[in-house]
């Protein structure tokens, strides 16, 4: 009746809209993808799997253009843009330098230095330079600069390890281990390491499993930029303590700290001071002398490290250090993730510009990638496997790595036909990687967003499947068996 009483003109008009309408609809409906049916009410997914060697899409969502948060799989294009610009032959490089009667320690941004590696560059200040210092002991953090933490980390995550911020003086992956006892009197008390320069009290209280569901009430950590750790909340009662990991806040007073206890345990006198920055040139009126230097395992060791386990500070170190070599200035969040960008659409051709980077890591909740160019990056590093070698560097299905124990992984057919990386955050399960034929060989690529997914939880229920197994594990049985139906060459 509308159609009827309406002018042909506008009548024709909204005959096309109806028909688009249809056809979108049957478009849609013909490219659902039936696993995201078991994925909860409101989250939003995004899937494709590729031939290798047809570029064929097998299997995909319409959505491949959607913005998604990448999570760890941002690692990918983080490591692809570091063997890019450094090369294999990179490696950390700390520092021992002699600027008169100063000191000088130059910090890299190594993520992998220990406090026995410092220890023992001060063990050959010792052998040089005798049992004195006659001047300051300066630690140079000129490096980077900017902030340690990227825009769009959490607050409440701040404290724990896997969110270490990212500096030019890292000391034990910015990491302090620690451990938090129940006690029958209702209190808890903290056992932290001695050799831990930190402050760590608590006031939370030891409740049964039901008073801790009836009250809400957590385990809660507020740290401080001096290097203290307050706990408080609830913490259920148990037999064994609950390990605590504790992410330095303020490095450079955490080293400052560790030093001064180094330098009395090896019995050298400082009789100056230990201060951050570099000596007064015109005071000194010297060139600095390198007396030694501590190397890091050189790029593939540290990115194996990297995918492997998804070390945070080990992608978003290597991000500044990319735009201090890209820039030629130190290095920080804004220019190292500009330098990728750039690095990766002068090499690969694989325009990522419109994606919004802001670490390398993925932690930042402002990261987004889309479908179709976390695709691209996996496709251009399968046909430079030969000379990256990036592709043995991520962890395969029910082996080992992140995917080791991973619920939709562990069994057959799935368990070692599948290497990627993961990446998850709150609401966000991501995956990246390749299926693998049946000589063991890449086959196909694949992505896998998930975003927004929050399950009903309910303790009065049997327990079940997380609908994000059910979801993955339907999804790898196809990207294995797709793997696995193509042709061998």
């Amino acid at each position: 009746m509308l159609l009827r009483n309406t002018p042909l003109l506008h009548r024709s008009s909204s005959l096309r809209i109806l028909l688009l309408l249809i056809v979108s609809l049957l478009s849609t409906t013909s490219q659902a993808y039936s696993p995201i049916d078991e994925l909860p009410y409101g989250s939003r997914t995004s899937v494709v799997i590729e031939s290798l060697a047809s570029n064929k899409v097998l299997e995909s969502t319409p959505n491949r253009e959607q913005f998604f948060p990448p999570a760890s799989t941002l690692k990918l294009v983080t490591a692809l843009a570091a063997k890019l610009e450094l090369g294999n032959d990179f490696s950390f490089q700390t520092k021992l330098l002699r600027s008169g009667n100063d000191l000088v320690i130059q910090f890299d941004g190594d993520p992998t230095l220990t406090t026995q590696d410092l220890s023992n560059l001060l063990k050959l200040a010792r052998q040089q330079l005798g049992n004195t210092i006659e001047g300051d002991l300066w630690l140079d953090v000129s490096a980077f600069n900017g902030y340690d933490r990227a825009i769009g980390w959490p607050w409440d995550i701040l404290g724990v390890c896997y969110s270490a911020p990212s500096s030019a003086i890292t000391l034990d992956g910015n990491c302090i281990q620690a451990a938090i006892y129940t006690q029958t009197d209702g209190t808890t008390r903290v056992n932290v390491p001695q050799h831990y320069p930190v402050y760590v009290t608590t006031e939370a209280k030891t409740v049964s499993k039901i008073e801790r569901e009836s009250t809400r009430c957590d385990l809660e950590l507020i740290p401080s930029q001096d290097n203290h750790y307050q706990l408080s909340g609830c913490l259920q009662e148990r037999s064994k303590p609950l390990p605590l990991k504790f992410a330095v806040q303020n490095p450079n007073l955490y080293a400052q700290r560790v030093i001064s206890s180094q330098l009395s345990q090896l019995n050298i006198k400082l009789l100056g001071q230990i201060r951050i920055g570099t000596p007064n040139q015109q005071k000194s009126q010297q060139k600095m002398t390198q007396l030694a230097t501590h190397q890091s395992a050189k790029l593939p060791e540290l990115l194996d490290l990297m995918l492997k386990r998804s070390d945070n500070l080990i992608a978003d170190n290597l991000t500044k250090t990319i735009g201090r070599e890209f820039f030629h200035q130190a290095g920080n969040f804004t220019n190292g993730t500009e330098a990728i960008k750039q690095i990766i659409l002068s090499n690969t051709g694989v325009n990522i510009s419109h994606s919004k980077m802001v670490d390398g890591s993925g932690l930042s909740r402002n990261n987004r990638f889309t479908n179709k160019d976390m695709a691209a990056i996996l496709r251009y590093i399968w046909r430079n496997d030969q000379t990256l070698q990036l592709i043995k560097l991520m962890p395969t299905a029910g082996t080992d790595g992140t995917l080791k124990y991973r619920s939709s992984m562990r069994k057959p057919p799935i368990k070692g036909k599948i290497i990627a990386k993961s990446g998850s955050l709150y609401g966000s399960y991501n995956m990246a990687g390749y299926g693998l034929n049946t000589n063991g060989q890449p086959s196909t690529l694949f992505v896998q967003y998930v975003a927004d997914y929050h399950p009903e939880k309910r303790s009065d229920r049997p327990a079940t499947v997380a609908p994000i197994t059910a979801f993955e594990t339907l999804f790898y049985q196809d990207i294995v068996r797709f793997s696995q139906a193509i042709p061998k060459k």
